[in-house]
């Protein structure tokens, strides 16, 4: 199934247009539910990301500072989605040892956890199974209803998504999904136990 996500039609956003459109589906008062979000690439390419450009020079102090800022906008994202009658749910696999990227990333969905938003982290040898041909997708799947199959360049910048309307295969992959996370650890137990605020050692 997970290849026929991958070669399933669909309605294809640039970035700009893929926001609006996931936008305008969180309104829409026949998407309630489980949101799921997979997130499997260890890196992504965050230029013009004032967090990101602070942590390539070094400056961590601003990194936590960035992040710590964008807890009121979190905390209201978080009561949208539950005005929508919307429940986000992100799964988070991580290779060992920690890219760079992902001790960065995770300062950051630290302070979206401490917001009120749910992340579990999970092992990459738990989905090893899964991957024999290719790595996991990214994904986010909507009310068992929609997919988006989430669309990176050769640099893995965000570089829009595609939209696929089949509720046979959302349900699947909300199925899918729900199933690794149930397998996964609460992000602030890893996070404290793993990673913490500290910078990086060598980065």
């Amino acid at each position: 199934m997970l290849d026929a996500i991958r070669s399933a039609e669909g309605r294809v956003f640039d970035r700009r247009a893929y926001h609006a459109d996931a936008a305008e589906l969180r309104e829409d008062p026949r998407i309630t539910g489980d949101v799921w979000k997979l997130e499997r690439a260890q890196h992504f390419e965050e230029s013009g990301d004032p967090a990101w450009e602070a942590f390539l020079r070094g400056d961590w102090n601003r990194v936590i500072d960035i992040f710590e800022g964008e807890r009121s906008d979190l905390e209201q994202q978080v009561k949208t989605y539950e005005r929508q009658g919307l429940r986000l749910r992100r799964l988070r696999i991580v290779e060992r040892p920690l890219s760079p990227y992902l001790r960065w990333e995770m300062q950051s969905h630290r302070v979206f956890v401490e917001s009120g938003y749910e992340i579990g982290v999970l092992e990459a040898e738990a989905v090893r199974h899964h991957e024999r041909r290719s790595p996991l997708p990214e994904l986010m799947v909507y009310g068992r209803q929609v997919i988006y199959h989430v669309h990176y360049d050769d640099r893995w910048a965000p570089a829009g998504a595609k939209r696929i309307d089949d509720p046979v295969l959302a349900n699947w992959a909300a199925d899918f999904i729900s199933g690794l996370y149930a397998r996964s650890q609460p992000f602030l137990d890893f996070f404290h136990r793993e990673v913490g605020t500290a910078a990086p050692v060598g980065d």
